[in-house]
């Protein structure tokens, strides 16, 4: 069967299936506001098929070794390789990525995903010694996944490598909004052997598949990527199973930039993450702080990234960025520029309404605001746009207050000298801080503080995340 075929469909039990009572859902193209495919949205009874195809697999696949599972992870990325193009065109239609970013960055960051937990495992130790006491790593069980329409393979991938790889079974549901992609990676996992029932794809959406998986007594354990909003209703649906929960959340970045910085040279590749994947990545630095003396200096730089940044087709090649993914986001960035104005920031470039070179889509002017002040709404809220926010700062100390004033705590960007920000980045309420880079390096462990949620994913502290702690005590060392 195609690929087209399988988008109304789920993958349940090694097997293509229609759901139970689910409705046609169109996925609108964010660049022509056309729909771009149709899936159904399962429904409950979806979920517990899933669920019980994963209990089932759990027996067996929990008892393999760390080489099996080390052969399978390996034979999906040859897999997934394969699937490049397909994958591309897929985000590039549904989630507006255009093509050649979608191509590299987006399919890239699923295969490193993989990658990392291939490295982590290979080295992993299931059993260490604590004194008189033994302490074992093993499987949770069954894990339900609900992933974003954002960077949709990396958090896919964040979340089933390292469940295959703790010997976890699994349900992902994927985001409505960018449903295509799960589609393909389940025909990569269906081509590289996995067996059947250890990885299963139920489509739908948060009220009714997503609650269901959080809510639900098989599984023990759910992995959620998403909105603030979302993720304290899944906490909530999870509570009565006192499962585990593990989120990544929203996150409202500081880029703090230091008094002595060169600014030409620090400031486009850590301002840059407001612009990478038209802005919407929950560690996207927005909130850049310069010292007051030299706000001005830092606008032109600034300035001159966000008017030299072209906007245009996904569907095209090229160095652009593309539309933001739906109206609804489309109308909240547009209403948070609009708040900026109204309370009295400075506009340098961009603003609302459409780019001139389009008629329709959710595109968004790249903008720059100056003179924001932390009590703004564009200071607080998310904006998940191509929208820099810059403020100034009169000292260090102040600098650092300014960036931990917010409810999240997911990253931080320090610009300037190495040192100087090693001296920063401790005082910093985020789970990662980066120098000179908008996002954390290769393997680190992904996650927040505060409201930007619990637990890590990457790596060894993410694979860690997907297992449980066993002490055994009593018998010999």
């Amino acid at each position: 069967m195609s690929t087209e075929q399988h988008f109304k469909q789920n993958f349940i039990g090694g097997r293509w299936v229609d759901s139970k009572g689910g409705k046609e859902h169109q996925v609108i193209n964010p660049a022509t506001e056309e729909p771009a495919s149709t899936i159904v949205l399962g429904t409950a009874a979806d979920v517990d098929d899933a669920v019980a195809a994963a209990k089932e697999a759990y027996k067996s696949w929990s008892q393999t070794t760390r080489e099996e599972r080390l052969d399978i992870l390996n034979r999906i990325v040859e897999e997934y390789k394969k699937r490049g193009a397909d994958l591309a065109k897929s985000m590039a239609a549904e989630m507006g990525a255009p093509v050649s970013f979608a191509a590299t960055a987006q399919v890239g960051a699923g295969i490193g995903g993989f990658l990392g937990t291939i490295a982590a495992l290979k080295d992993f130790s299931f059993s260490e010694q604590h004194g008189a006491n033994k302490v074992v790593y093993e499987p949770i069980g069954v894990v339900g996944m609900i992933t974003p329409w954002n960077w949709p393979l990396n958090q896919i991938a964040l979340k089933v490598a390292p469940a295959l790889a703790a010997g976890n079974t699994m349900v992902l549901k994927p985001s409505e909004e960018c449903p295509g992609n799960a589609t393909i990676f389940a025909e990569i996992l269906e081509a590289a052997g996995v067996p059947p029932g250890v990885f299963n794809l139920v489509q739908g959406d948060g009220p009714t598949v997503g609650n269901a998986i959080a809510a639900h007594p098989g599984i023990e354990m759910v992995s959620f990527t998403g909105s603030t909003r979302a993720g304290i209703l899944v906490a909530k649906a999870a509570a009565d199973t006192v499962k585990r929960v593990h989120q990544e959340l929203g996150g409202k970045s500081p880029n703090i930039v230091l008094p002595d910085a060169d600014l030409e040279a620090v400031l486009p590749p850590t301002v840059q993450g407001v612009l990478v994947n038209t802005g919407q990545s929950c560690i996207a630095p927005t909130r850049i702080l310069v010292h007051k003396d030299r706000e001005s200096e830092a606008v032109g730089v600034i300035k001159a990234m966000f008017d030299g940044t072209q906007v245009g087709d996904p569907m095209t090649e090229g160095a652009h960025i593309g539309p933001v993914v739906n109206k609804a986001q489309f109308d909240k960035i547009q209403g948070l520029i609009q708040s900026a104005i109204d309370e009295g920031a400075k506009l340098e470039t961009g603003g609302t309404g459409l780019p001139s070179n389009v008629n329709r889509g959710f595109y968004v002017k790249p903008t720059v605001f100056s003179g924001v002040t932390p009590n703004m709404r564009i200071a607080k809220e998310e904006i998940f746009g191509p929208v820099a926010t810059v403020m100034a700062y009169d000292d260090l100390d102040q600098a650092v207050e300014i960036a931990n004033d917010t409810e999240y705590g997911l990253s931080a960007v320090v610009s300037g000298d190495p040192a100087k920000a090693a001296e920063v980045a401790p005082k910093l309420r985020a789970g990662m801080v980066a120098v000179n880079a908008w996002g954390p390096g290769p393997g680190a462990p992904f996650g927040g503080y505060k409201a930007s949620g619990n637990g890590r994913e990457g790596g060894l502290f993410g694979l860690k995340d997907f297992m449980e702690v066993k002490a055994i005590s009593g018998i010999p060392a």
